[in-house]
């Protein structure tokens, strides 16, 4: 019998393969310990990073996006691996980026966002440069920022906004907008905070510099911003905020006392410091908590005096030390037992539920969608409806219907953190469905196929459930509330004990990859081909059925048994879905590629058995 091996998350696994995470691990433990970093560009530089590098962004939805000198990933994939490193390795010695593409993004508002695209090849660099500073920045970066950040989301931030109404009942906020964050970042600034964070590579903070400062095709060269859209401004908008983070936090949670109190390590690895805050309840600080997810961020308060005298103290610390200015319409402070605070698409307050002990009001949290956010939903589903109902033949017809069915469970799994989720998707489902019948009324029916996998572990119980040819339709309003969950402080990409606790909490199916896979069926083949793939995606629990292995996007294969050329058969029995390593080994007959592919999978006795049944099935001999 064969041990099991565990489950690990593609990024990580991709580290151990090219034989880096424990050069990251180095540099996140040496940053922990304030150290300073002088010679980065060797590891930025190393064959190891850039193979990586090509590795983590090769299937990334954007590198088919082209930029200024209109290349894609498709142009990278035909270098060869050394030439590539070589050419990569020859740019950073005299680094200079090339133009960036502009490109209008439509926001609901009627405005645009713009968005600066680089060349494949500069995303790649930058690649190169986030794997090696992420480390070092993690290691400094405050417990409560949330966006852009490895291992956490915004499900995070809104269990932390909770936990400060409903446990630490805080019910005064202060909500801040940053008026144009991202176009108004200094450049000097930025890089100081870099060097303050111990990154002190002249050459890296020169080149970083150079992205920065790129010119961008038919506006010029910026003199402040971070462009949106290339692969390394995320972490570096974090950078800047970050000392914001611990600004606010150096006001009440992380003061000093006198005496010292011991706090008790919690479960989930925070210290609970009660005990402190108890003490510094007794002077006259003002006691403040600030949740961030990027540029949005809230601070919660006791007191409205308190809230009153934050609001102003962030806005003059923005412009002094960040020279940032805040939208004067957006921000605001807000009694939550009175109003409600917007924040990632949902709507929260404070709101009565029976009384305390001392005969008070006692509140909790009410939330719901933000009214921006129905609109949203509402526009969307109801474009694909009318797609859904003239498609040009089967096959669009069964892609825009997973289309739909997609976008439904996304919505669902994002905004079922909203305490009153149901009533709004009921209200939403009631004029979507009105749609639904009105185009499609002939083609619905109370019967289909037979659910299996993702659908029917989650809607199978639905009522509500229809079938057009077959095809299940998600209903819309069928969602249940779900509590959100905060990160646990020991789940770190760069520590031994973090990747265990993050191997060990995976899913047995990736949502992400179910979702790519339901978004973009494979056109040339059957609708049953189609179906079947996704089925078997959930039957082997996201696993390749030969070796064992998570399948990740752009790494999964739907093999046919008997070749479709001489069985003309998508049925579910004559499928089989693979990495494609092994379908390379399934088809292979040099003795070389075999060998090499062998090699690569490390396969067992049990698990080369498997592809020789396979490849007898093709009339090839046993490797």
């Amino acid at each position: 019998m064969t041990k099991k091996k565990p489950k690990k998350k593609a990024r990580l696994r991709n580290a151990e393969y090219y034989d880096l995470q424990n050069t990251l691990d180095k540099l996140y433990a040496k940053s922990k310990n304030n150290c300073c970093f002088r010679n980065l560009m060797q590891y930025v530089a190393s064959e190891e990073n850039i193979k990586l590098a090509y590795r983590n962004i090769k299937k990334n939805k954007g590198s088919k996006t082209a930029g200024a000198d209109d290349k894609t990933i498709e142009d990278l994939n035909k270098w060869s691996i050394s030439n590539l490193i070589s050419h990569i390795q020859k740019r950073l010695k005299w680094y200079q980026p090339n133009k960036i593409r502009r490109v209008e993004i439509p926001k609901d508002n009627g405005k645009t966002r713009p968005l600066g695209i680089p060349t494949i090849m500069d995303r790649l660099i930058q690649q190169c440069f986030l794997q090696i500073i992420e480390p070092i920045c993690e290691a400094k970066f405050f417990e409560r920022s949330n966006g852009f950040r490895p291992n956490r989301s915004a499900e995070n931030a809104i269990s932390q906004v909770y936990k400060m109404i409903q446990t630490q009942h805080l019910y005064y906020v202060v909500d801040v907008d940053i008026k144009a964050f991202f176009d108004n970042v200094s450049h000097g600034k930025l890089l100081k905070q870099m060097w303050t964070m111990g990154i002190q590579d002249k050459q890296l903070l020169k080149i970083i510099s150079l992205m920065l400062k790129a010119e961008v095709a038919g506006i010029g060269f910026p003199e402040k911003g971070t462009p949106q859209g290339g692969i390394i401004s995320p972490l570096l908008s974090n950078i800047v905020l970050n000392e914001l983070d611990w600004w606010v936090a150096s006001q009440w949670e992380t003061l000093p006392t006198k005496k010292v109190y011991k706090g008790k390590e919690l479960k989930t690895g925070t210290v609970d410091r009660s005990s402190t805050y108890v003490a510094l309840r007794k002077s006259n600080l003002k006691e403040c908590y600030i949740v961030r997810y990027a540029d949005d961020f809230k601070i919660f308060c006791r007191k409205r005096s308190d809230a009153v005298k934050i609001f102003e103290a962030v806005k003059l610390w923005l412009k002094e030390r960040l020279g940032l200015e805040i939208s004067p319409e957006k921000s605001k402070i807000v009694n939550l037992k009175k109003s409600y605070s917007e924040f990632l698409g949902f709507k929260i307050t404070a709101a009565t539920k029976g009384k305390d002990n001392k005969g008070k009001p006692k509140y909790v949290v009410k939330s719901i969608l933000t009214d921006k956010a129905i609109r949203k939903i509402k526009k969307k589903a109801s474009q694909t409806v009318k797609l859904i109902k003239k498609p040009i033949n089967d096959k669009e017809e069964f892609k825009h219907i997973t289309f739909y069915n997609s976008y439904v469970i996304g919505v669902h799994n994002y905004y079922r953190y909203a305490t009153h989720v149901r009533k709004v998707f009921d209200k939403i489902a009631f004029q979507i469905s009105r749609k639904f019948y009105a185009r499609t009324k002939r083609k619905l029916k109370r019967h289909g196929k037979p659910l299996c996998g993702y659908i029917k572990e989650h809607y199978g119980k639905s009522r509500e459930i229809r079938y057009i040819n077959g095809n299940p339709i998600i209903p819309l309003g069928y969602v249940q509330h779900k509590n959100p969950m905060d990160k646990k402080k020991v789940i770190n990409n760069y520590t031994a004990e973090g990747r265990a606790e993050i191997h060990k909490m995976l899913e047995t199916v990736n949502i992400a990859v179910l979702h790519y896979m339901m978004r973009n069926p494979i056109l040339n083949r059957s609708i049953e081909y189609n179906d079947n793939r996704l089925s078997l995606y959930c039957a082997s629990h996201g696993k390749c059925s030969i070796t064992g292995k998570i399948l990740e996007i752009g790494n999964i294969h739907c093999h046919h048994k008997i070749p479709y050329s001489i069985s003309h058969d998508d049925s579910y029995g004559n499928l089989i879905l693979i990495c494609q390593e092994a379908h390379i080994l399934i088809h292979a007959v040099n003795s070389e590629v075999i060998q090499h592919y062998k090699s690569l999978l490390n396969l067992n006795a049990q698990q080369i058995g498997k592809i020789n049944k396979l490849r007898k099935l093709l009339n090839l001999a046993d490797i």
